[in-house]
């Protein structure tokens, strides 16, 4: 099936001018054009675009994105490359994860805090409860985190 790249924009939500910046930076190096120029995307840069947003979403920027594709035009050559580039988003993203863990665990605090201050009526009743007397999950934020 082929698309036009405002079909492309309208199903991805991807900008227009954000494809053709992928477009001129090499990230489609299979796509054709019309006889009139106009770009033709198929399923490949639907599928080219899901690794993109991918590699994106773990902080790549397209530079090294674009070596990812220059090594995939590269064949089994560049498959160690490849997989070594994979690990590294992997670990990445497990950084990134961790971090969000730390963050819903500050949220989730928080929430705790100010319901039971609320329901106390005063934030003086959340601020002098023993630790023992905290909720499992509360005490094991508190131990990990307030150091």
């Amino acid at each position: 099936m082929h698309y036009s790249i405002g079909e492309i924009s309208d199903t991805t939500g991807i900008a227009v001018s954000t494809l053709r910046y992928y477009d001129k930076e090499g990230l489609f190096p299979t796509m054709g054009r019309s006889g009139g120029g106009i770009r033709v995307f198929t399923e490949t840069e639907l599928e080219t675009l899901k690794i993109i947003d991918c590699l994106k979403a773990t902080g790549m920027p397209i530079k090294d994105i674009k070596r990812f594709f220059d090594w995939c035009q590269e064949g089994d050559a560049s498959l160690q490359n490849r997989l070594d580039m994979f690990r590294e988003r992997l670990e990445a993203v497990n950084g990134q994860m961790e971090e969000l863990r730390k963050t819903m665990d500050t949220i989730q605090y928080k929430c705790w805090y100010y319901e039971t201050a609320i329901a106390a009526g005063s934030e003086d009743a959340v601020k002098n409860i023993p630790i023992e007397e905290m909720p499992e999950e509360i005490r094991v934020y508190k131990r990990k985190y307030s150091k």
